[in-house]
């Protein structure tokens, strides 16, 4: 009898078990089934995906979408299935907005940042508040939003700026010390071409970032203040890279003044451009220059932003050439960077032998940003140079 009784339970559990089996792979296929009506993403697709698995929330959230007309309770429906669900909680606030329920949409909108901390939610009660007119509240949540930056914040800016185009106010009430948070901030400056707020807010990104993610952005701050003839701006911030150890630059006027390495891409260090026929190079002997013969009859060889106050100068010079000819074009120039006037010229650089010369010139009041230039300008009644040009070292320095 116990024998009998215990195959009888066996073949029990065995049903129940392939009974479990079997409803487990239809449960399986069934949400195959709704998974793939669901991913054709029509609004019938999705009716029929609810139909197959009526708690699945997503789908409602994606039919609310298609189904305009009967979004609300759609979107209510999805709620019920998942309370978590944040993206529901916007998208029937902004609906309640819409329609001037006004108590429900902030409800709503303040629901979702309950269960969803990150930038979206922040974002949208912060458009919420500046199209109710509710400075405060704005602010806060434009704050809010800043301390989750997305990948691109931008849109906060301009809506920032909408509120008050004052770079500086907005700096104050939305900006912290995080490095991704400046550095998108001073994206928008520079696009708003906002210099004088730039300098203001770079130096926070020196002090709180690493030379090698932002320091191609802070040498086109440099850049753009040097073009801008902000000398003082942009001296203070290039100086401030060298102090806090993002560059290897030298304390000599100008930078790199013996060129013993290659130039930074910043306008306080050397451009060298280049043409057809003329190439230019810093090595252990100087800057070596090789003239072909086929170069440009007029164009610049060196040239390096310098920021001096107003006074007199001796720039010091040592050079010498090779096949190049007196009075054949290559020179020396000081130019004022605003006026783009020329201060002062050198005479014209050829000596076969080691050369030491010395250019005195003075910087007006007003002329703070000077070029120093090393220009060739073919002379008259001369054929274009063809040789080679060596400058072993240049000096700026302030006398009586």
């Amino acid at each position: 009898m116990i024998p009998l009784l215990r195959r009888s339970i066996g073949v029990a559990l065995r049903i129940i078990i392939a009974g479990a089996c079997c409803l487990g792979i239809w449960c399986s296929w069934e949400f195959a089934c709704a998974d793939y009506l669901f991913q054709k993403d029509t609004e019938e697709s999705v009716r029929a995906a609810i139909r197959m698995v009526p708690d699945g929330w997503e789908y409602y959230m994606r039919l609310a979408q298609l189904d305009r007309g009967h979004s609300p309770e759609l979107l209510a429906t999805s709620l019920r299935l998942n309370r978590y669900d944040a993206q529901a909680d916007i998208e029937l606030g902004l609906q309640y907005e819409a329609e001037g329920d006004f108590g429900r949409a902030e409800k709503l909108l303040l629901d979702a940042y309950e269960v969803d901390h990150t930038y979206l939610p922040r974002w949208t009660l912060a458009n919420y508040y500046f199209r109710r007119d509710n400075m405060p509240a704005f602010w806060a949540w434009a704050r809010s939003a800043a301390e989750m930056p997305a990948d691109d914040i931008g849109p906060l800016f301009e809506l920032c700026w909408r509120v008050s185009p004052d770079p500086e106010k907005i700096a104050g009430a939305i900006l912290n010390e995080k490095p991704e948070l400046i550095r998108q901030y001073l994206g928008f400056l520079l696009a708003k071409d906002q210099l004088r707020a730039v300098a203001i807010v770079a130096p926070r990104l020196v002090r709180s970032s690493e030379p090698d993610t932002d320091r191609p952005l802070l040498f086109s701050v440099v850049n753009r203040l040097v073009a801008a003839n902000d000398a003082a701006a942009a001296n203070a911030l290039w100086h401030l890279l060298i102090e806090q150890h993002w560059v290897v630059a030298d304390a000599t006027v100008p930078n790199n003044a013996d060129f013993v390495r290659e130039p930074l891409p910043v306008s306080f260090d050397w451009t060298l451009p280049e043409y057809p026929g003329l190439h230019s190079w810093p090595g252990s002997s100087g800057l070596e220059t090789e003239f072909t013969g086929s170069q440009p009859e007029d164009c610049t060889v060196a040239e390096q932003a310098v920021a001096l106050t107003p006074g007199n100068y001796t720039m010091a010079y040592t050079y010498h050439t090779s096949d190049i000819p007196p009075g054949t074009g290559i020179r020396w120039q000081i130019i004022d960077a605003k006026s783009n006037t020329v201060l002062a010229d050198s005479p014209d650089l050829s000596s076969d032998t080691l050369n030491h010369s010395a250019l005195a010139f003075s910087v007006p009041p007003g002329a703070s940003l000077l070029r120093l230039r090393l220009a060739y300008r073919r002379a008259l009644g001369t054929p274009r140079i063809s040789g080679m040009l060596v400058v072993l070292s240049t000096q700026i320095q302030a006398h009586p």
